[in-house]
């Protein structure tokens, strides 16, 4: 993730318009590759979201053991999607201020469970949980890598609507740096904490919550719940501000139907394309679970970040008029090339039904191509 972090920061760096990884791909490869790189951006945060409103209701479930039951959980997709909807449609700047919020208040119990954990562990002289342990091959190996393409994932969201940024091109690549340190810190310490906390970790439903409650009851329990809930809905709260914008941004060049670049005359903001995201978050929560929804958005993420890699050195050689560039990778045009071959290895972890998904946006994009061309 350093190495396709580090090729984005460069890419964007020359650019100050709105549209991310589709703009990046279309500036460097042409329409056709920054229609399908649009089509797999979408994909991947469509899919994203939706497995986070799936562990809302899982966490929900420590206060209302029902929450999973069919109508409870639908009843709870649409009122987590349709609030924040309601909310960014209002405006960017009340999108950002809640994002911001969540944000904040969302890192106050993961470091709370990090500290809980330390402290149990130091109480135990940092032993271990007892746990049976196996001998993973490498297809597992990658297979768990495809996983934490998802934790680590989400950067390319921000990029999104760098158009209505101050100034995208400066603060693009400083913002990219810092979120890869600070969460490479983050989730270390929370994977040791829990690892070294619950027995048999891996089969836990609320890992963060069951961490808290061997530490101080049932009441850290609900609150570290609480925490956890409140994370999840500040990472949907970040999704429907940043990634609707991709969309209108297709619509502006003339990509996508012109419904998509429609401003909303009260508020300013592009609300076809945000209603749009939104009814597609919600139904494949409800049709999908968590890890579907996980490993689908990983490989989508991967072709795409493949793809801005792979811009990279293209973008140096063109220098297309306004995409110079603030921040310079070293040996960018190395890591441009071990960027796209570490995507192209963890997408062969992609099963069928995976698969089709995939193949089905892949053939969407060349009709929109088709259609747009003529």
């Amino acid at each position: 993730m350093s190495v396709i972090i580090g090729c984005f920061a460069e890419v964007a760096s020359r650019f100050q318009q709105a549209g991310g990884p589709y703009l990046y791909a279309r500036v460097a490869f042409g329409r056709l590759m920054g229609i399908q790189t649009a089509w797999m951006l979408w994909l991947a945060q469509v899919a994203a979201p939706a497995a986070n409103a799936n562990l809302f209701v899982i966490y929900l479930g420590e206060f209302f053991p029902h929450a999973k039951d069919p109508i409870p959980r639908a009843l709870s997709l649409t009122v987590l999607v349709g609030f924040l909807t309601f909310i960014n449609i209002r405006g960017v700047r009340a999108g950002t201020w809640v994002s911001d919020l969540f944000t904040v208040a969302k890192l106050v119990p993961l470091l709370a469970v990090i500290v809980l954990g330390l402290l149990v562990l130091q109480s135990h002289q940092w032993n271990i949980a007892a746990a049976h342990v196996s001998s993973p091959g490498t297809s597992q190996w990658l297979r768990a890598m495809l996983l934490l393409v998802f934790a680590y994932g989400g950067f390319e969201t921000a990029l999104a609507p760098m158009g209505e940024a101050k100034n995208p091109r400066r603060d693009a690549p400083f913002a990219l740096l810092t979120a890869l340190l600070v969460c490479t810190a983050i989730y270390a310490l929370i994977q040791w904490v829990v690892i070294g906390v619950l027995p048999e970790a891996a089969l836990s439903q609320r890992p963060l919550a069951d961490v808290a409650r061997l530490a101080v009851g049932h009441a850290g329990a609900a609150l570290v719940a609480i925490g956890a809930l409140i994370s999840f809905y500040g990472y949907l709260s970040a999704k429907i501000l940043g990634v609707p914008r991709v969309p209108f941004a297709l619509a502006e060049q003339g990509d996508l139907p012109k419904a998509f670049a429609a401003v909303h005359r009260r508020f300013h903001t592009p609300y076809v394309s945000i209603l749009a995201f939104a009814v597609l978050v919600w139904g494949f929560a409800l049709i999908g679970e968590f890890k579907w929804n996980v490993t689908l958005s990983a490989v989508a993420r991967l072709l795409y970040q493949g793809v801005g890699c792979a811009a990279l050195p293209i973008l140096r050689r063109k220098r297309p008029e306004g995409a110079i560039a603030m921040f310079h990778l070293p040996a960018g045009d190395f890591f441009a090339v071990l960027g796209v071959v570490l995507c192209l290895i963890l997408v062969t972890r992609v099963d069928f039904g995976q698969s089709l998904i995939l193949f089905a946006t892949i053939a969407l994009a060349f009709i929109n191509w088709a259609i747009v061309s003529r």
